[in-house]
């Protein structure tokens, strides 16, 4: 069997205490969102930050409930197997479930919040977009989020950095790829080879995401 047919059989595991305080003192970036779905933009971000900040890890941490966007199209469990998917041949990066098993709409504060309770050893590098740093000021707490992780920002063109906290810019190679015009591209009928991993196409044809 697959893993991919045996992630569609099982639950993803939810994460244990333990796994976090089994990671003390290392240098974790996270990368937030919808991941709805993941594509091969994220995970170029995500080696990006992870090298040329020599960084230990990237946790992907899939949001519940954005507070500044929609609600996901898709069950969580099928964000959570793609990115499984999608992360699985590099040992840098882990999927963390946090967010969907605390239900609710996930701030991100507060999930650094917990995970600085949990391992407070641990330095924690927040990943974001330039319209994300742009739109800092709506998010829960940013001031706290400052304190609670290094703030690293990607330059994304048509966007001006206009960041009010301190930040660390990370160039990485400019993809135009976004979850959305993933969606419309699927709708429409059209090919998302190449945009997405393999793993993950095989997985959104399968199970019939976003043909609606």
């Amino acid at each position: 069997m697959t893993f991919a047919k045996s992630i569609e059989k099982k639950p993803v595991v939810q994460v244990k205490e333990e796994t976090i305080a089994d990671n003390q003192g290392r240098q974790i970036g996270i990368m937030g969102g919808t991941f709805n779905p993941v594509h091969l933009a994220h995970l170029v971000v995500a080696e990006q930050v992870l090298t040329k900040l020599h960084l230990d890890e990237i946790w992907f941490i899939p949001t519940n409930i954005p507070p500044l966007k929609d609600k996901p199209t898709v069950a969580a469990q099928d964000r959570a197997n793609m990115l499984e998917l999608a992360t699985q041949d590099n040992l840098h990066f882990h999927v963390k479930l946090f967010e969907l098993f605390r239900g609710g709409v996930s701030y991100t504060v507060d999930t650094l919040t917990y995970l600085h309770a949990k391992a407070p050893q641990n330095h924690y590098y927040l990943i974001m977009g330039s319209d994300q740093v742009n739109n800092l000021a709506e998010w829960k707490e940013p001031l706290k989020l400052a304190q609670l992780a290094t703030l690293v920002g990607i330059r994304r063109p048509g966007y001006e950095q206009k960041a009010q906290l301190p930040i660390i810019w990370v160039d990485v190679p400019q993809i135009d790829l976004s979850s959305s015009s993933i969606r419309q591209t699927i709708a429409m009928g059209g090919s998302i080879r190449y945009l997405v991993p393999e793993s993950v196409r095989d997985y959104i044809h399968r199970k019939g995401l976003y043909y609606d």
